[in-house]
């Protein structure tokens, strides 16, 4: 008795490591949570595009004829860029740079973007804070980030992607109250930032050198 007991309690080891084997693992079609970045990680000295932190939103590789051709010939200038690599990347650091100044968080700013880019959200942080008041947003998803245009002038790539995504705005005041916006109604934005990377450079990151709004 005491030995089919031993077998039996084996037995149900066995199947109990096979069946956690199996529904352990990922198989890329579960539904993906939309999480922000770890704390943890430092980002890069710029937008870490060749080395990006994970995202959950699938990138959109969609492109004209011209904006093709100039990917070729960013290719050519650099062996090393891939698209798919680029536009991960340039989706964490879409997320990254828009927590970052949500927070007024002027270091991680000064890291990931451009001076122009960096004196405007520095502008802005001032005047919110200057106000009292405090951003609370969210990003909620990337629904599409697409290459719009691309080129190479002396060595210097120039990337436009656009981002269109939902956020969730609110802005409090100083005691925390809510005086614009609403954590359960998130809003579409449709943004293009411009990455600029020197190819003749050891530094294999982009910086944000510009951001526009782009039409719905």
């Amino acid at each position: 008795m005491t030995v089919e007991i031993v077998l039996l309690a084996m037995v149900a080891l066995f199947v109990g490591l096979r069946l956690y084997a199996v529904l352990g693992q990922r198989t890329g079609h579960e539904q993906q949570p939309i999480t922000p970045p770890q704390p943890a990680v430092k980002p890069e000295a710029a937008v870490p595009v060749t080395d990006p932190q994970p995202v959950t939103e699938p990138s959109s590789i969609t492109m004209d004829k011209s904006t093709a051709a100039a990917l070729r010939s960013l290719i050519a200038a650099d062996p090393s860029f891939d698209t798919a690599r680029f536009l991960d990347g340039a989706q964490a650091a879409y997320r990254m740079i828009l927590e970052a100044f949500w927070k007024g968080d002027r270091d991680t700013l000064a890291e990931l973007v451009g001076d122009d880019v960096r004196a405007a959200f520095d502008e802005a942080i001032t005047e919110r804070d200057a106000a009292g008041h405090r951003l609370d947003n969210r990003l909620i998803a990337i629904e599409r980030a697409a290459i719009e245009s691309a080129s190479v002038d002396n060595r210097t790539a120039t990337v436009e992607v656009r981002f269109d995504a939902y956020v969730a705005a609110v802005t409090r005041d100083a005691e925390g109250e809510v005086v614009a916006g609403s954590l359960t109604d998130a809003v579409a934005t449709h943004d293009i930032w411009t990455f600029r990377r020197d190819l003749k450079s050891d530094d294999p990151n982009w910086v944000l050198v510009e951001t526009d709004e782009a039409g719905e």
